[in-house]
């Protein structure tokens, strides 16, 4: 079992959400916690929180969607917290549309701050973890990676990709002591249908966000390879839906999920319409 304890964590989007809770629980555990976010109220929160009750956590305001500036911020990591023993890609934006209402930048933002950060943050990362032969890379998806998520096509493009990047490096890492985890979360109390004030579709399980912070410790601690964060039956429905994508369709229309997520595109781009007009 891998201890936690005096590791340095790097871990984006840190300020809330999800962030915050795993933020909490790696405090915790002993380890030190460089949060990463665009919001520096949010991470002077959650840091002096953390260091208040005995934890020590390292706010770092930055956007990691500026990839050209990355290797500045892993110099700055370095220099105030030393090297990066692990790092926990979690930050996302998600955005409901009908496809066709995407413009190029949403695209854009999307699968950058999803998928091309992580990559690149973890692309300067391992070769100090690959000289030390020790590290861990823990990359938050979601169950819309494992089937996607009609009116959340970016979303769900981007948390696919995330899975099967960590699936091919985890392979490429296997004879090295540096693990691999994914963790897909399904509807989550810290998500986007709380933040709509939408209802989640019908039979889907609802974890609160403390859920995932262990099971993000917990992936560490055993190496765990890959997480669904979701009942029996769910995993079971991912499964089939390989085997029979139009079934897999039938239950997502049966669930009701259809609707749902229209909906949430609907109020979204009212809610963004209003804020710009």
């Amino acid at each position: 079992m891998k201890n936690i304890a005096g590791k340095t964590v790097l871990l984006t989007g840190a300020s809330g959400g999800i962030g915050a809770f795993i933020a909490r629980t790696l405090a915790q555990e002993g380890a030190t916690v460089v949060g990463v976010s665009r919001s520096q109220s949010g991470l002077e929160k959650i840091s002096a929180e953390i260091n208040a009750t005995g934890g020590k956590a390292i706010s770092i305001p930055f956007d990691i969607t500026k990839l050209a500036e990355l290797p500045t911020l892993v110099e700055k990591i370095n220099q105030i917290a030393g090297e990066v023993d692990i790092v926990i890609n979690n930050a996302a934006i998600e955005k409901f549309r009908p496809f066709q209402n995407y413009t190029s930048e949403d695209i854009q933002s999307i699968l950058t701050l999803n998928l091309h950060a992580p990559m690149e943050l973890t692309r300067l990362l391992l070769p100090s973890m690959l000289e030390r032969n020790i590290g861990h890379i823990v990359n938050i998806s979601s169950g819309a990676g494992k089937k996607a998520a009609p009116f959340n096509s970016i979303y769900s493009a981007s948390k696919a990709g995330l899975i099967a990047w960590s699936e091919a490096i985890r392979q490429e890492l296997a004879n090295t002591n540096i693990g691999v985890s994914v963790i897909c979360p399904g509807c989550t109390n810290a998500g986007m249908f709380l933040a709509l004030d939408m209802p989640a579709p019908s039979g889907v399980r609802i974890a609160e966000p403390t859920e995932v912070a262990d099971v993000v410790i917990e992936s560490i601690q055993q190496n765990r390879k890959e997480v669904i964060l979701d009942s029996f039956a769910v995993k079971v429905f991912y499964a089939l839906s390989q085997l029979s994508p139009e079934w897999g369709d039938s239950m997502i229309k049966k669930a009701g999920v259809i609707e749902t997520n229209h909906n949430c595109a609907q109020k979204q781009m009212q809610a963004e319409y209003l804020i710009r007009n």
